[in-house]
């Protein structure tokens, strides 16, 4: 062998050895499984009150018991939660957190695919496990969240996914819905330079398309329904856009509507008021101007951004704060998200607004816990902490909603989660430098 490829192949095996040694110093640390006892905390319920020195018990994934007189099992890991307090979860109820990783690079953005109307598309299988920005989000004790497709008219399928597992199937926490994004009569931005008439004149013929495609999936509703029911054999031709909208046509699965301006969330409560469907409304930064409306149509709604500014100009500055506050007090079923990807993090500051400006602590804490699970049909599971249920918790020194409060543990499904992302990563690198600044 020649001088230069001997060169050559002590170079690659020099590569390897450094590449082998960065992917091993690059993993992040396990989750643990286990029996633990959370002991001597203040254990906020949501739905059953608040319990002063409690015990929790996680066994098998679940809470095992919950109380102030709890029996601590043989063998498990107690973990002394003295000046602390244990709360359930916190739910995103909307969002592209791993669906996207860089959003300025399109190879990573895989929450709009081509097509105005496919449902059938899921975010589910897009999901990306390994994605950075889902230990970033966990470790502020958001343990759950709605993947949300973007784009057309019927953009695809949301996915709800708790944030632990190796692939998408192990990340989902049991609930699915059709996106429908609603003809919007309002601009799509502030650099929006369409005319009055051009912006009327595209709702009106995204709204025309709205109804022939409902119409259709009726159809194909009514003929599906029929051949079963006469035992026909027959199969209808291979549609999978309406067939992934026979389950909301039958009000077996939620519809998702994305709308925001006061005069489409009119328009949409008119859409669906002769309609047998379960409907959900999602963003409705306008809510406020129709909290009555809402609340008579009896539509549960996921508000967010709750950091924002106001839709126009002339509105008070704190629209956007006090949105959730006014549609809740108003009868309204409310919960709230960050609507973000990179910044999910921030959900408990976007209920912390909302508590401040009229909506109260513990109605926020309610609308990033219960209310979006049982908007979500996981109640059972998820949103509270009692027995029975999932151990999907986690425990601070302090309110979740101020920013100086940290997470102390983090449980997802009875896995005890590292608290360590590329922040803490990056934090611990550069605390303790070497080689450090010369002197």
């Amino acid at each position: 062998m020649s001088r230069p490829m001997k060169n050559l192949k002590h170079i690659f095996i020099v590569f390897l050895l450094v590449a082998f040694s960065i992917e091993v110093s690059g993993q992040n640390a396990k989750g643990k499984t286990g029996t633990f006892a959370l002991t001597n905390a203040t254990i906020e319920t949501v739905t059953n009150g608040t319990i002063n020195n409690g015990t929790i018990v996680i066994k098998d994934g679940i809470i095992a018991e919950i109380g102030a007189n709890v029996t601590i099992p043989d063998g498990a890991e107690q973990i002394d939660c003295s000046g602390q307090t244990i709360y359930p979860g916190m739910i995103e109820g909307g969002g592209r957190l791993g669906l996207v990783e860089v959003n300025s690079d399109p190879r990573t953005r895989d929450y709009n695919e081509i097509g105005d109307v496919i449902p059938q598309m899921k975010a589910l299988t897009a999901v990306n496990p390994n994605s950075v920005l889902i230990p970033v989000t966990r470790v502020s004790g958001v343990t759950t969240s709605l993947a949300v497709p973007a784009g057309g008219l019927f953009p695809g399928t949301a996915s709800l996914v708790n944030l632990h597992g190796y692939t998408p199937d192990q990340m989902y926490a049991g609930f699915e819905g059709i996106v429908m994004n609603f003809p919007t009569t309002g601009r799509s931005s502030r650099w929006d330079r369409r005319s009055d008439d051009e912006i009327k004149k595209e709702a009106e013929k995204t709204l025309k398309k709205l109804n022939e495609v409902w119409q259709r999936a009726n159809e194909y509703h009514r003929i599906d329904s029929t051949l079963k029911a006469s035992g026909n054999a027959a199969k209808l031709e291979y549609y999978p856009e309406m067939e992934a909208l026979l389950p909301v046509v039958r009000g077996e699965q939620k519809l998702l509507i994305e709308v925001n301006a006061a005069s489409d969330i009119e328009a949409a409560i008119e859409w669906v008021s002769d309609k047998d469907i379960d409907v959900v409304f999602t963003g409705v930064s306008e809510g406020w101007r129709k909290a009555d409306e809402i609340a008579k149509a009896n539509i549960p709604v996921i508000v967010g951004p709750v950091l924002s500014v106001p839709n126009r100009e002339y509105d008070r500055y704190d629209r956007a704060y006090t949105n959730p506050g006014v549609m809740q007090k108003a009868g309204v079923k409310v919960a709230i998200k960050s609507g973000d990807a990179e910044n999910v993090r921030n959900l408990p500051y976007n209920a912390g607004f909302a508590a401040t400006y009229g909506m109260g602590k513990e109605e926020a804490l309610k609308a990033i816990t219960i209310i979006p699970a049982e908007i979500f049909g996981v109640d059972d599971k998820l949103g509270s902490l009692e027995k029975g249920k999932s151990a999907t918790l986690f425990v601070t020194d302090g309110d979740p909603f101020e920013t100086k409060t940290q997470v102390k543990y983090v449980f997802i499904e009875g896995w005890m989660i590292p608290l360590e992302s590329r922040h803490t990563k990056l934090y611990d690198e550069f605390l303790n430098r070497q080689p450090g600044l010369k002197k």
